[in-house]
């Protein structure tokens, strides 16, 4: 793509699944230069997280990067020129963007699937890592990349990645950031699944059909029971299980798919 071509494109596409409407694809959309994060890009990203969010007949959400990669991180030059004006307020993008962004999709009351179609890299690791569930295309690599520009983690990963992969393995990559693999990252649990790239978006808006057609608020508990877990003592776990379990007491699938067990019927959903 021109750069003349790229400047009218927008920073991010939303579409939704030809095959099911209730899955929404947001997509980066800078192939040209990797998906590579500017401020464009960020402050397009998080209004369309956010209206995918709040969309009650979206079920489920696919995040992935347009071209031949998934997202490589920030943008250096842009944060070079941004070093040169005010070396400080060069990271004010963390609280302003890179947070927000973090927190609308692990905080989303429904599934988010990373189709991690190339390089991911940095901030773009980072956002992966805060779906709920990533394909990974074979042959690409994987970098944390902040110390070796002088920088400790952002986008949660000093959390995120020592939960996925332990403390002394996310510490290891966080220091010496060295690439790894999409095989490495399926043996380590970061990865659903690796395939060939061009099958990543399709078998994850497989995987997406599948969590769409189940009970989403089920799965917006079990997405918040598991953060809870991660950083809360057993009894105060016990505790966000049982208050759980009385939310979902009254949904409509709850009931449904009790019924349907017992006449012995494959259970729907309808997600309420």
């Amino acid at each position: 793509m021109s750069d003349n071509a790229a400047a009218t494109e927008p920073a991010v596409l939303v579409e939704r699944d030809v095959t099911d409407d209730s899955i929404a694809i947001v997509t980066l959309n800078r192939p040209g230069k990797y998906n590579a994060l500017t401020v464009e890009l960020k402050e397009a990203l998080l209004p369309a997280v956010t209206e995918v969010a709040g969309d009650e007949s979206v079920r489920a959400v696919v995040l992935t990067g347009a071209g031949r990669a998934f997202c490589v991180g920030q943008d250096l030059g842009e944060h070079a020129a941004a070093l040169e004006r005010d070396a400080v307020g060069a990271f004010d993008t963390v609280r302003e963007h890179y947070n927000p962004l973090v927190l609308a999709l692990s905080g989303m009351a429904k599934p988010v699937i990373a189709a991690v179609n190339g390089p991911c890299v940095g901030a773009g690791l980072g956002l992966a890592l805060a779906a709920d569930l990533r394909i990974a295309a074979e042959g690409l690599k994987f970098a944390t990349a902040f110390t070796g520009i002088g920088l400790t983690a952002d986008t949660g990963l000093s959390a995120s990645l020592a939960h996925a992969v332990g403390v002394a393995r996310a510490t290891e990559l966080l220091l010496c950031g060295d690439t790894f693999s999409a095989d490495d990252a399926r043996n380590w649990g970061l990865v659903r699944d690796v395939v060939p790239a061009a099958e990543v978006l399709s078998t994850t808006l497989e995987l997406a059909r599948r969590l769409a057609a189940g009970p989403t608020k089920a799965y917006a508990e079990v997405k918040a029971a598991v953060q809870f877990g991660a950083v809360h003592d057993l009894p105060e776990v016990l505790e966000h299980e049982a208050d759980a379990q009385v939310r979902l007491a009254g949904t409509k699938d709850h009931h449904g798919a009790v019924a349907d067990f017992l006449a012995k019927r494959t259970p729907t959903f309808e997600g309420r």
